[in-house]
């Protein structure tokens, strides 16, 4: 069975098509500046081990003409991977925000699309992209069922106590303003990973996704119950471009007393702050980079950084009473990097031990990089965002 697993943001489509019988990648790729003067397909196959790459440049006015292309690449006489586009089965799409109308992977209908739609003003920037990306599909794709996975799906067995603000009650009630958080297919992807690793249907574990946005979750018996976004992407830890976790009277001091804008503090808050704001730049490795050389702003930035990340591994521990295993996964946090280090320093008492050598090793799905006889693993695990969303679909249409 093969299903394709789609990302669609306002300008771009990420893309996955993944052979289920073994889980693994034929095809995948990128549509970027859609809607520009030129559009960029950047398309890669996976054939007996090799692996070959296309890129081609092109006016791509609007989603449906970026998608088509990838059709026409995945069928190609000479590049393909599928002889007809009835092969896929399934398309599966990522969803950003499932508000609490959705808590699992659903089959889109008419209905759900309508619903989607009711969600955009929790999701501006992501939903109404995602929803053209299931547009689209549908005309491409006709044969295929459309499937829905929400980022914020996995996050809805949060308990009342732990998504609940402390703002009058009609704001929930009528506005349904709480936390959801986001992410979620990798936590749950992660965790799942986590749980089978250690053995123990039970474990509490610490999923930690470290991209360029960020979250963590706290995970008892593969069910969340805490996380670090809240009703959007902006809370919690420090990221690319976003500030993370802040005192709300900034906002206020910057719009009643500095004459900002809702929208300029809005840009500021989400595109000028994080590691972008403290150094200047958005990738971690020119960041890390400059800490190894001791540039003293970089220095500060990660040290705020990873101290961020300690306080919920704390937070968490509390709110599950101990903690089996801290996992770390995504870009920043699979790829050589002080954080990891620097994150399990000084966190005895709670039982976690890095191990400096282990850490150098990438040889297994699940590599565990704590000092043996540790209290606590520390494991780090990619995560496989696509393949989740494939499996899930899969398991909906079997």
């Amino acid at each position: 069975m093969n299903i394709l697993v789609i990302n669609a943001g306002s300008s771009s489509i990420k893309y996955q098509l993944i052979d289920m019988n073994t889980e693994l990648p034929l095809a995948s790729g990128l549509v970027e500046r859609i809607g520009l003067e030129e559009g960029v397909v950047k398309h890669k196959t996976f054939v007996n081990g090799e692996e070959n790459k296309i890129t081609e440049s092109f006016p791509i006015p609007d989603h449906a003409v970026g998608l088509k292309r990838v059709a026409e690449l995945l069928t190609d006489e000479k590049v393909g991977v599928i002889s007809d586009p009835s092969e896929i089965k399934a398309v599966g799409h990522r969803l950003v925000h499932g508000g609490e109308s959705f808590t699992d992977t659903v089959v889109i209908t008419d209905e759900v699309k309508a619903k989607v739609k009711e969600l955009f003003p929790l999701a501006p920037l992501h939903n109404p992209a995602n929803l053209v990306g299931v547009e689209v599909a549908e005309k491409v794709f006709p044969n295929a069922t459309q499937v829905g996975v929400f980022d914020t799906a996995f996050h809805q067995t949060i308990p009342e106590k732990a998504f609940r603000y402390a703002l009058p009650q009609k704001f929930y009630n009528e506005m349904r303003i709480r936390k959801y958080g986001f992410h979620g297919t990798s936590h749950k992807f992660i965790s799942e990973k986590a749980i089978e690793y250690l053995g123990n249907k039970d474990a509490k574990v610490i999923t930690i996704h470290l991209g360029n946005g960020a979250s963590m979750a706290a995970v008892k018996g593969g069910v969340c119950v805490d996380t670090t976004m809240g009703m959007g992407p902006l809370g919690g830890l420090i990221m690319g471009t976003r500030s993370g976790d802040i005192d709300p009277a900034i906002i206020f001091y910057l719009t009643q007393q500095k004459g900002f804008t809702a929208d300029e503090v809005a840009d500021l808050l989400n595109k000028e702050s994080g590691m972008k704001g403290l150094t200047g730049f958005t990738d971690m490795r020119d960041v890390e980079g400059n800490f190894v050389n001791g540039d003293p702003v970089a220095v500060l930035a990660i040290n705020m950084y990873v101290y961020r990340i300690k306080q919920y591994i704390g937070s968490y521990a509390a709110a599950m009473n101990g903690v089996d295993a801290i996992v770390f996964t995504a870009g920043v946090g699979e790829n050589k990097t002080p954080v990891r280090r620097m994150v399990c320093e000084d966190m005895t008492y709670l039982g976690i031990e890095w191990d400096a050598e282990k850490d150098k090793i990438r040889d297994k799905d699940v590599n565990e990089i704590n000092t043996d006889g540790a209290k606590t693993k520390v494991l780090i695990i990619p995560t496989n965002e696509e393949l989740e969303i494939a499996k899930q679909s899969m398991e909906l249409i079997k």
